[in-house]
């Protein structure tokens, strides 16, 4: 029951959000692997590059780097394994040829997209009954709650 005007007091709030978060992660954790994906030993880590691939294209290891907010040779790292496993291919940047992008290679493309469609319908779902500032919120708040949680780490 809320104790504040318009919504749960501060302490009601990270109460319900504790309770939610370790269900949200093991819901998101339980959605199905495609049968192309399996056995590939796959990480969080990687779902989070192959969704920057997916939504925003081939890129640079250094571009991916500061999509994920990690290292190049982090970057560098997983592209290697996911290279060699033949989920991801580099390719000549047709716009420079010295340079050289990561993409998704072709036959991975619509397994990606599937693993990824879970999350993404069930944001969409989520999102779409919400006003845009009420969306900005919701964004805004996970972005800082992150940023607080790193805070905490250091």
């Amino acid at each position: 029951m809320s104790t504040e005007p318009g919504g749960p007091a501060v302490d009601e709030a990270v109460r319900d959000l504790l309770l939610l978060m370790p269900r949200l992660v093991g819901r998101a954790k339980r959605l199905p692997v495609p049968e192309a994906l399996r056995g590939m030993d796959l990480a969080p880590r990687h779902l989070s590059l192959m969704a920057h691939l997916e939504y925003d294209g081939p890129a640079s290891v250094n571009e991916l780097a500061a999509r994920l907010e990690v290292a190049p040779t982090t970057v560098s790292l997983m592209v290697g394994d996911l290279t060699r496993l033949g989920v991801l291919e580099r390719t000549v940047d047709p716009a420079d040829r010295r340079r050289r992008v990561i993409g998704i290679a072709p036959a991975y493309t619509s397994p990606i997209t599937e693993w990824l469609s879970g999350n993404a319908s069930a944001w969409e779902h989520v999102m779409r009954d919400l006003a845009p500032a009420e969306r900005a919120t919701v964004v805004a708040a996970l972005h800082a709650y992150e940023a607080a949680l790193e805070q905490r780490l250091r």
